[in-house]
């Protein structure tokens, strides 16, 4: 269970529960493999004698309390999966609330639980929505496990009941029967709802898409315009540039004065 969202049905010593059986296997683990290795480690480093003994102690514990704790921390991890199973079928007698989603992530799908992450990051409120939609799916889903095994199981009775005697094989057979019709109706209803949920889903996922694919849209256009509005900054220094030597230049042709007519000039004096 690692992250696990507790519903308001939960008991105080069901929430204690599950945190315990949280960290419990690792802790397990850290109990029976480390004290007696460290106690053998720090004999080792105050005998002046013999430490390569107490050495050796320390790494043989170490081996079989490593084995052991590995033991214990399958089992745990083995108790805490059927306790955990155990919890789920306690709550979803009932139905699922969103608040228990948490403990059933298991029974959706990777798109589903990705799809779901990703609105608890970018859309709050569908998220939420989501979230609802998705205990719905998995009580519905529940609900048509249950009734196709109830099913198969009332059919085998039905077959057994054949070859019983007469007498005591109308009256059983009448209950079967009733037992049938209801199972089959309850599947039938089951399956209605499962499938106005999956539609449910499909549009909320697809809302989900279509404001990220806007958002991202408004954002590149937002982009565009910002391009537009403002030059890039070596385009703008190669402008100011040129505009500052051609202010240059004309700066110079208008201090100096031309050669040519001083050229003409100076040939029309000396002919006089």
């Amino acid at each position: 269970m690692s992250e696990l969202t507790v519903g308001n049905r939960m008991t105080a010593g069901e929430r204690l529960t599950a945190k315990l059986l949280r960290f419990a296997p690792w802790l397990a683990f850290l109990l029976v493999s480390l004290p007696l290795p460290l106690y053998f480690l720090l004999r080792s480093f105050s005998e002046t004698s013999q430490p390569g003994e107490y050495v050796i102690f320390a790494m043989t514990s170490f081996a079989v309390g490593s084995l052991v704790g590995l033991l214990a921390v399958i089992a745990l991890l083995l108790y805490r999966r059927s306790w955990e199973s155990g919890l789920r079928d306690r709550l979803a007698s009932d139905g699922v609330t969103a608040g228990e989603l948490s403990l059933f992530m298991s029974e959706l799908t990777k798109v589903q639980r990705r799809a779901l992450k990703v609105m608890e990051q970018r859309s709050p409120l569908l998220a939420d929505a989501y979230r609802e939609t998705l205990a719905a799916r998995v009580t519905a889903a529940r609900v048509l496990s249950r009734a196709s095994r109830e099913s198969v199981a009332v059919e085998r009775r039905i077959t057994n009941a054949s070859g019983l005697p007469a007498a005591n094989r109308a009256e059983l057979e009448q209950d079967l029967q009733r037992d049938r019709a209801r199972l089959e109706r309850v599947s039938r209803e089951a399956a209605d709802h499962h499938a106005a949920v999956e539609a449910r889903l499909q549009t909320i996922e697809a809302m989900a898409d279509r404001d990220v694919s806007e958002t991202e849209i408004e954002r590149a256009l937002l982009r565009l315009g910002s391009v537009r509005e403002q030059e890039p900054l070596g385009l703008t220094n190669a402008r100011l540039e040129r505009e500052a030597r051609e202010q240059v230049e004309q700066e110079l042709r208008e201090l100096l004065p031309p050669q040519t007519g001083q050229a003409s000039s100076g040939g029309g004096e000396s002919s006089s």
